[in-house]
């Protein structure tokens, strides 16, 4: 069987510039991803009793630093790990959001609403970069 390839970086960009047409978009999907994983911390306390949440404390922050010509977006949601990482950034259109909604449906109901949905948001920032 032939194996074909890819040139990632030029798949990327086509598929990033056919869903986004305004480069500043970026910033609203850094956002969403932020808000999403607040959400699923906060989904996440109501069925696990060992995750303890101050609603007044969760954050979502947006850092312009002019000099360095960097912005950075931060929350303190449910984050993470190394497996999650690979998993949801290496792999194009994986949605961790999509994942989690189907793993919480039963837990949760319909109350599961998170904005991720195609797992290609956090792509959008490669416009800018």
């Amino acid at each position: 069987m032939r194996k074909f390839k890819t040139e990632s970086k030029k798949l990327l960009d086509l598929m990033i510039n056919s869903i986004y047409t305004n480069r500043e978009i970026f910033l609203r999907e850094l956002v969403s991803n932020a808000s999403d994983a607040i959400d699923k911390l906060y989904l996440k306390s109501l069925t696990d009793s060992s995750v303890q949440v101050d609603q007044a404390n969760l954050a979502i922050n947006v850092a312009f630093d002019k000099d360095a010509r960097t912005i950075t977006v931060s929350d303190n949601g449910i984050g993470m790990t190394a497996d999650e990482l690979e998993k949801n950034l290496g792999t194009i259109a994986h949605s961790g959001s999509e994942e989690f909604k189907a793993a919480n449906a039963e837990a949760q109901g319909d109350a599961v609403d998170i904005i991720g949905r195609f797992g290609v948001g956090f792509y959008s920032a490669f416009m800018v970069a």
